[in-house]
């Protein structure tokens, strides 16, 4: 009879009852959710301070990270991306720390489950929609019609399965990358234990941040298609 692998969520009362992948993101999103309110507190102490510190502190360090997400977004997006920062932002940090938290023993990453992936997905996909008849009223749907009406039995089903495509190949690619990454790792670690997973490691934390990227650009281009006047 197979043992279990250990993860620190069974030892949390509430969490050891729960799948994985949820109780490892919901470990996740606490982290992040401290690393906030602390960076926050850093921050609003540093306000006071008349001669700023000229070391790297925790509260230099999640400015750091924030004013990076903004720029990424803003320089991708242009001025429009100052209002989906917040949103890509979160998903971006949710996607890289559970990414992250793969390479640590007894974490089982919520992003090595399908569900997650789609989860995040889906919420690009809805919000896309959302901001698109947000910006457009119903002019937005005109889009699946195409250039002529007489288009339209054509161009309706070919834009539908191109849109539902979107979410799907988001969570696949997702789940796919950073599953086989896990797996190549643990194989890894279990063949040679010593030193020799280490470059492995390595290539796990870049292929961590490389995913939560490739996410978020996909998502902003969703996002700033829907906002196009281009194609309205």
């Amino acid at each position: 009879m197979g043992h279990e692998a250990f993860t620190w969520a069974s030892l949390i009362p509430g969490l050891k009852n729960l799948p994985p992948h949820v109780s490892n993101g919901i470990i996740v999103s606490v982290i992040l959710l401290v690393i906030v309110f602390l960076g926050y507190r850093q921050l609003k102490k540093a306000e006071d301070e008349v001669v700023p510190d000229s070391r790297l502190t925790f509260g230099n360090f999640v400015e750091l990270i924030a004013e990076g997400l903004s720029s990424i977004v803003i320089d991708t997006m242009g001025p429009r991306g100052k209002e989906f920062v917040l949103l890509i932002g979160t998903l971006g940090l949710f996607i890289l720390f559970n990414n992250l938290s793969g390479l640590v023993p007894g974490f089982l990453p919520a992003t090595d489950n399908v569900n997650t992936t789609f989860a995040c997905s889906l919420t690009v996909f809805v919000m896309t929609h959302y901001y698109g008849i947000k910006e457009h009223g119903m002019k937005y749907f005109k889009q699946f019609v195409g250039p002529m009406w007489a288009l339209a039995p054509l161009m309706i089903p070919v834009e539908i399965i191109g849109h539902v495509a979107r979410p799907l190949s988001l969570g696949l690619r997702l789940f796919g990358n950073i599953t086989g990454d896990h797996m190549v790792t643990a194989i890894f670690f279990l063949l040679v234990p010593i030193l020799v997973p280490l470059p492995v490691m390595f290539l796990g934390v870049f292929v961590a941040f490389v995913q939560a990227f490739v996410f978020m650009l996909l998502s902003m281009a969703y996002f700033s298609g829907a906002i196009s006047h281009e194609e309205h």
